[in-house]
C-alpha cells in the first residue's frame, strides 16, 4: 500500500497539472470506487468544478474543489494496494483497469486506475468528515521528540502497531515503520510507555529523515504496482536496511535480519541492533 512518501510524490507531480483546471467531464466505469456514491450523483458534484488545490493527508490524496469562487467540496482518494493516478491528453489509453476518468479543461484528463478495484475516490462535501479521525502529519512542525514522547507515555502498545495506527500518527505504513524502527535502534515489540525521552527523541528524528529521504527518491517500488503518474518507478528500495531484507546480513552490525509477525504484519528487524 502506497504511504505517505508515494502519496506525497504523486500529488507533488500531479500538482501542477491539475490544480486550477475545471472538471468537463466524467466517465465512471466502476462505481464501488466512488465509495458509496451513486454516478449521476457523483457526476453532478464534480462536473464543472475547479481543481483549486491538491495536497496529502496521511495515505489520502485530496483535491479541493471550487466553483464561482466558493467551496464546492473535495475529491479525497486513497490508492489501496494497486491504485494509480495519471494525467494524460484525454486520447490516452489508460488500459483495461480504468475506474474513473475526469475530463479537464485543456484536453487532458485525470485518470484514477485500480487493477484490485480496492483503490477509492471520493466525493465529500467537507474533507472533515473522511480525514478528521487522523493523527498528527509527521512531517509537521508540531510533531517534535516532546509530542512523540508524552504521546508513547501516554499509551500501554507495542511500538509497531502503535506506529501503523492512522489515528496515532498519519501517512506510515508497514515499510517505513520498520526502517525508522531499525535506524533508532528499537524493537518493534517495545511497549510505548516504557521508551524514554532519549530514545523517543532519536525515534522522532528518524521517523523525519526517513519519510524525507524517501520522498526525494520519489518513493519505494516494492512490488510491480507502485509508480509515480510520470510511470517511473521509485527509488529508495534500493535504501532499505531491514525491510525485506530478511535472512541477509544487517548492514549495521553483520547479523542476519529475520521476519516476524507483528500484529498480523510482517516485520523486518536486527535483533542484535534493535533493543527492547
Amino acid at each position: 500500500m502506497p504511504e505517505l512518501p508515494e502519496v506525497e510524490t504523486i500529488a507533488r507531480l500531479i500538482r501542477p497539472r491539475l490544480e486550477g483546471r475545471r472538471i468537463e467531464g466524467c466517465e465512471v466505469r466502476w462505481t464501488r470506487t466512488l465509495g458509496g456514491l451513486s454516478r449521476p450523483a457523483f457526476e453532478r458534484a464534480v462536473v464543472g468544478a475547479r481543481l483549486s488545490r491538491v495536497w496529502r493527508r496521511g495515505k489520502y490524496l485530496v483535491a479541493d474543489l471550487e466553483s464561482r469562487g466558493r467551496s464546492r467540496g473535495a475529491l479525497v482518494g486513497h490508492l489501496r494496494m494497486t491504485g494509480r493516478v495519471h494525467v494524460e491528453p484525454t486520447s490516452w489509453d489508460p488500459g483495461p483497469y480504468l475506474k474513473v476518468r475526469l475530463e479537464l479543461d485543456d484536453d487532458t484528463s485525470f485518470y484514477f486506475i485500480d487493477v484490485r478495484k480496492f483503490a477509492r475516490l471520493r466525493f465529500t462535501p467537507e474533507p472533515q468528515l473522511l480525514l478528521g479521525s487522523l493523527g498528527p502529519e509527521p512531517l509537521s512542525d508540531g510533531f517534535t521528540p516532546a509530542f512523540l514522547a508524552d504521546s508513547l507515555r501516554s499509551r500501554r502498545r507495542m511500538l509497531k502497531p502503535l506506529l501503523l495506527d492512522q489515528t496515532f500518527l498519519a501517512g506510515v505504513g508497514n515499510i517505513y515503520a520498520d526502517e525508522s524502527l531499525f535506524r533508532a535502534g528499537l524493537h518493534p515489540l517495545t511497549r510505548s510507555d516504557r521508551v524514554g525521552p532519549a530514545r523517543s527523541a532519536r525515534l522522532c528524528a528518524e521517523i523525519r529523515s526517513t519519510l524525507q529521504e524517501a520522498i526525494g527518491r520519489e518513493g519505494s517500488s516494492f512490488d510491480t504496482f507502485y509508480r509515480t503518474p510520470e510511470g517511473n518507478p521509485g527509488g529508495y528500495q534500493d535504501e532499505f536496511k531491514v525491510y525485506g531484507r530478511a535472512g541477509k546480513p544487517c548492514l549495521r552490525c553483520g547479523g542476519s535480519i529475520v521476519r516476524i509477525v507483528v500484529g498480523q504484519r510482517g516485520t523486518h528487524l536486527c535483533p542484535r541492533c534493535q533493543h527492547r
